[in-house]
């Protein structure tokens, strides 16, 4: 299958899960180049992932983040040109 280029910006409006979010995230560590956190001061923090993987790989990623409470995630994906 074709593999995708992309990022995924995720939001912490909860932090009683994040345990959860990082074994998630965790679990999909083959298909991730880059994190990034950022906390705000509002206490809605950012993470952001640089990912690269087919289109099932990472919307099983993204799927299971988005069915946490308290978490919110997007996607964008791109073709990868290497793969041609």
């Amino acid at each position: 299958m074709e593999k995708r280029i992309g990022t995924a910006l995720i939001q912490i409006e909860d932090r009683k899960n994040v345990q959860l979010l990082n074994d998630t995230i965790s679990k999909h560590s083959d298909i991730i180049f880059a994190r990034q956190g950022l906390p705000r001061s509002n206490g809605q923090s950012i993470i952001s992932l640089v990912l690269e993987g087919t289109t099932d790989q990472i919307g099983s990623l993204t799927g299971q983040l988005g069915r946490i409470e308290g978490i919110q995630v997007k996607s964008v994906l791109l073709k990868n040109r290497n793969d041609d």
